[in-house]
């Protein structure tokens, strides 16, 4: 079922040459989400894996903007709460603000500063791993937080870009993986 589920999911991601610019294969994952049953099947499978491969997590962190889509039924399907990493200047009150180099300039992502508690166990998703800067980024604002990654999960890997190596440490998890 599992391997179904998995085959579900993989039909469903589309790529796109040359977007958003020349040379770069974009997976979109826009049909997996128009896709109850496909979509159903993600979550399943990511609820699964959480369950069976770590301890129980206190938050998912989701980050800007894909892993909200995907954060809040899985946290949902756990019985926890969702947290969400912004970009910078979206989030009111006290926050917590790292900067982070994208191909092009600086970006910054926030994280309100009681999001989570010390030693609160959280897992951060989002949609795509590719080169790992804003993930790294996430980890870096819930690790201020003094809280516990216990992994970054993502639907789609993309291999060559090496994005885990900036992870260092944290756990890591993707559903599908491409050269």
């Amino acid at each position: 079922a599992m391997e179904e589920r998995l085959r579900a999911v993989r039909a469903r991601v589309r790529s796109f040459p040359d977007f958003p610019v020349p040379g770069v294969l974009f997976r979109d994952i826009s049909p997996l989400l128009k896709d109850p049953v496909a979509f159903r099947a993600l979550i399943d499978l990511l609820e699964d894996h959480l369950r069976t491969s770590l301890p129980p997590i206190d938050f998912i962190a989701g980050l800007d903007s894909r892993g909200f889509l995907i954060g809040p039924p899985l946290a949902q399907r756990l019985g926890v709460g969702f947290v969400p990493i912004r970009k910078k200047g979206k989030l009111p009150g006290p926050t917590e603000s790292v900067s982070y180099t994208l191909e092009y300039g600086e970006a910054a992502l926030e994280i309100q500063s009681d999001a989570v508690e010390p030693g609160q166990k959280v897992v951060i998703v989002d949609d795509l791993l590719a080169t790992g800067g804003t993930m790294r980024a996430a980890c870096e604002l819930v690790k201020r937080l003094k809280a516990e990654i216990l992994e970054c999960l993502v639907i789609i890997e993309l291999k060559f870009l090496k994005g885990v190596e900036k992870l260092e440490s944290v756990p890591f998890f993707s559903l599908l993986q491409y050269d």
